[in-house]
């Protein structure tokens, strides 16, 4: 292990920010900007929710008819990065991308609020809005209207899960000066984590 690196397994490091952040920042420390390349080869980056997370990678849950989950599709790679502000540290994770499995986007689906579920059906996300915003209120009082009395309405085909699989989880922390600690897990051939330090 190289001097000052205090775990073998980046994602116990993660869990031990991540922990930090969950009580000292004060919006969202699930926060991630998620990047990819889209079909044009051109970058495409949006602010998602982790929700999620353990050693096949990181989650999140989107329309798959959106245009982030078109570029992931047509290139399944991406980078996500997490900054906390409050602590000074950010967290910039890289690797293959794949759909979750149908049971997981149903699990993580079903614990949002009712309206939330609604939304799912309701938003035709990143399309236009021919109407302005009276379309989406339109079709979100057609769902609502559809599953009345519906206490657990169903997930819809078009919306789901995606898991960035690491392989490099690279960690920076604020230092005086611009002399930042900067320090990198890359994963072998044989799936275990090569620590390295870098330059700021």
């Amino acid at each position: 292990m190289k001097k000052n690196i205090s775990h073998n397994n980046p994602y116990e490091l993660f869990e031990e920010w991540f922990t930090e952040a969950q009580q000292k920042e004060l919006n969202d420390p699930s926060a991630m900007a998620v990047s990819a390349v889209n079909e044009q080869g051109r970058p495409t980056v949006r602010m998602v929710l982790m929700r999620g997370y353990d050693e096949r990678g990181f989650k999140f849950f989107t329309n798959y008819n959106s245009n982030k989950a078109k570029a992931l599709i047509a290139n399944p790679y991406a980078e996500a990065n997490f900054y906390w502000k409050s602590l000074k540290k950010q967290i910039r994770v890289s690797g293959a991308v794949e759909k979750v499995s149908a049971e997981e986007s149903d699990e993580y689906y079903n614990s949002r609020y009712r309206d939330s579920r609604i939304g799912a059906w309701a938003s035709k996300q990143s399309q236009i809005m021919e109407n302005g915003y009276d379309d989406l209120e339109k079709l979100f009082a057609q769902y609502d209207e559809k599953f009345d009395g519906v206490e657990d309405p169903p997930r819809p085909g078009h919306w789901g899960g995606f898991r960035i699989m690491p392989e490099k989880i690279e960690f920076w922390e604020e230092q005086p000066y611009r002399l930042h600690k900067r320090f990198i897990f890359t994963r072998d051939e044989n799936g275990d984590w090569q620590q390295d330090w870098l330059y700021p």
